[in-house]
């Protein structure tokens, strides 16, 4: 239901922005569009068709044209290949002032590859520019258990990965080509065991951070043999677990910081009645973790 909500939410706030935005951004992502090896592109020369036509990038990333001979246009956008094509004309001495122009007409690799939190993952055939959004519904939307980030890779790998974070925003939703790889990231756990009434992993999903009293909150609260003065915070470091005192009291009166946690932390909350056994209950509290119920929000 969030991932369905998510999606809902950025759609509509989408479809919110002027009509004449869209086909700009569309018409600017289209020209930046990189051509890989295997791609059929059309070649336009204004006034002189004869010097244009449609051609299939090589393997090695060549194509052949008319006059200039062998170009290699792999790895370049479309912009910079009709600049290439255009320059190479006016050295050539063919053309005087040539107005090139460069289009993908069909692309070697035409699907986007969607992994991770969504429905049904796999590849979606796509045949230009899609928005992100368009893409994850093609998955059939998110799962329960999904998180806000996204990861898109390009398909030439020529710049980094880029991150999206779903929210209502028009940020959301910006354009996978054909051949990009799309991961929806799962959601982070916080887990509250010990003396609480629900003790369980909660999933991170309409927060980015989840702060201890919310998380306590979310386990309904401690019992009323709870040691809240006596809990403890468990984290995963680069340098092994890390411990550390969480006194609830003092959070309560807000006397201590409310610390926001971290992905897998756990919370244990002792109980006083075994006091004397405090380090086996903490132990067994511990191994019990893996197997406890994650709850959805």
């Amino acid at each position: 239901m969030v991932g369905l909500f998510l999606l809902l939410a950025a759609a509509t706030a989408i479809a919110q922005v002027p009509a004449a935005a869209e086909p700009q951004s569309q018409a600017s992502a289209t020209a930046s569009l990189v051509i890989g090896a295997g791609d059929l592109i059309e070649v336009a020369v204004f006034d002189t068709p004869e010097l244009g036509g449609k051609v299939r990038v090589s393997n090695t990333g060549l194509v052949s044209l008319p006059l200039i001979g062998a170009a290699k246009i792999a790895g370049l956008t479309t912009e910079d290949a009709a600049g290439l094509i255009r320059t190479k004309l006016m050295e050539g001495g063919y053309v005087k002032d040539p107005h090139v122009s460069v289009l993908i007409g069909e692309f070697a690799t035409q699907g986007v590859s969607v992994f991770g939190e969504v429905k049904k993952p796999g590849i979606y055939p796509v045949l230009g520019p899609r928005r992100l959004l368009d893409v994850l519904s093609a998955a059939e939307g998110l799962t329960e258990a999904a998180g806000r980030t996204v990861t898109i890779t390009r398909r030439d790998h020529a710049e980094p990965a880029e991150v999206v974070t779903l929210t209502s925003g028009a940020a959301t939703n910006p354009m996978v080509l054909p051949g990009d790889t799309v991961v929806v990231q799962k959601a982070g756990i916080a887990y509250v065991v010990g003396d609480v009434a629900r003790p369980g992993g909660f999933l991170m999903q309409n927060k980015e951070q989840l702060t201890v009293l919310q998380a306590i909150a979310l386990a309904q609260g401690t019992n009323r043999s709870a040691r809240i003065a006596a809990a403890k915070l468990f984290r995963q470091t680069p340098e092994g677990r890390q411990e550390v005192s969480l006194n609830l009291k003092r959070i309560l009166d807000g006397k201590d910081i409310d610390q926001p946690l971290q992905d897998q932390d756990i919370i244990f909350v002792p109980t006083s009645v075994f006091r004397a056994a405090g380090k086996r209950g903490l132990e067994a509290a511990l191994q019990a973790t893996v197997g406890v119920i994650i709850y959805r929000r």
